[in-house]
């Protein structure tokens, strides 16, 4: 098994590029105030730029184009004053009627048909302030919660225009409930709604579609959203090439010795130290950090690991985080048990995505 090297190494041969070498994501335990969690509620840095005219549809499936208008509609729908009066709540202000026509889009299709990017972009066409927008994935919001408490969640987004909920889990029934009920209270102050989801365990079946799971699950929340599904293609495998062959642990470590602000660590110790780290915390395990060099990359041990590290693929994708590795190919992580289980969609998008960083990561090589 390959270990970080020591910086003096690079005399032999390596580049001597940064004094102290790359760094280790291992050594890192960051601590996120509650602070940070709501002003990084916003789209994440790989999303900042989309927008709907970035989308391209594929040709041969007519419900992308349609997509893009309804969402362009929905968005302008948005303008105005905040159903409370104002964009921000007052705390002696009437309470507002809950709104009586649908004020939420639930975007139901497969992974990587582009479901964030028009999550997103719905988020930028929304006139509204960015303090007035809310966007994060639904485990950011169940941790906003958890460090807020409830009734503090409720009153900070409370004033918001839209909230907007990526890959919102279905497969924990306790956060289910809970977040269904905060998103009843946000309604009742007027606030707007969107969000993707995955997919039930035992509920995939033959297709890749959740519209059917996502409203009986969130119950009395139903007719507020209107369902606008999204066919098509992974877009990350669409035209093409073959994901490239891992590298040799001499290459992953050359390469991260010549990359400042690289990170290296062993695949194993990596997926022990991620045990130790809340998932809230892995995107910031990876400031600054300008790519992620991995040695003896393996399949993945055990079901709750493979969580993790779906997670920590996540914010890598989200941040734009090359990841160079040495071992067995991404599409070997899961186990054939794992990608037939009721997680199975959670593991194909960190496939998809772990591929797509990979593809960024193969010039790191020719340095």
């Amino acid at each position: 098994m390959s270990t970080s090297l020591s910086p003096s190494a690079s005399a032999s041969g390596r580049p001597p590029i940064a004094d102290a070498g790359p760094q280790s994501l291992c050594a890192r335990e960051p601590r996120v105030p509650a602070e940070r969690l709501v002003a990084e509620m916003v789209p994440p840095p790989r999303f900042d730029s989309v927008r709907f005219d970035t989308y391209i549809p594929d040709p041969a499936q007519p419900s992308q184009p349609e997509a893009v208008a309804v969402l362009s509609g929905f968005a302008a729908g948005l303008g105005g004053a905040h159903a409370s009066g104002s964009g921000k709540r007052r705390w002696f202000a009437k309470k507002p009627a809950a709104p009586t026509a649908p004020r939420g889009v639930y975007l139901d299709g497969g992974y990587g048909v582009g479901k964030t990017h028009l999550l997103a972009s719905l988020w930028h066409a929304t006139p509204a302030e960015p303090a007035l927008k809310a966007f994060g994935t639904f485990v950011e919001l169940t941790n906003l919660v958890g460090a807020l408490g409830f009734q503090q969640t409720v009153q900070t987004l409370g004033g918001h225009r839209l909230l907007c909920i990526d890959e919102f889990e279905l497969d924990d029934p306790g956060d289910t409930v809970l977040v269904s009920s905060l998103l009843s209270r946000l309604v009742e102050q007027g606030v707007a709604l969107a969000a993707t989801s995955n997919t039930l365990p035992g509920k995939l079946g033959e297709g890749r579609f959740a519209a059917a799971d996502f409203l009986r699950e969130i119950q009395g929340l139903s007719a507020h959203f209107r369902p606008l599904r999204i066919d098509g293609q992974d877009y990350r495998h669409r035209g093409l090439p073959e994901a490239p062959a891992p590298f040799s642990d001499e290459q992953v470590t050359k390469a991260a010795y010549a990359t400042d602000g690289a990170s290296l660590d062993d695949f194993p110790g990596l997926l022990e130290h991620l045990a130790r780290v809340h998932p809230s915390r892995y995107g910031a395990l990876t400031d600054g950090i300008t790519a992620v060099c991995l040695t003896d990359v393996g399949p993945v041990p055990d079901q709750s690991t493979a969580l993790r590290l779906v997670v920590l693929a996540d914010r890598l994708y989200d941040r734009e985080v090359p990841v160079l590795a040495a071992g067995v190919a991404f599409d070997r992580l899961f186990s054939d048990e794992m990608l037939n289980g009721g997680y199975r969609k959670k593991y194909f998008r960190a496939i998809s995505r772990l591929t797509a960083l990979a593809r960024d990561a193969k010039p790191l090589v020719s340095q």
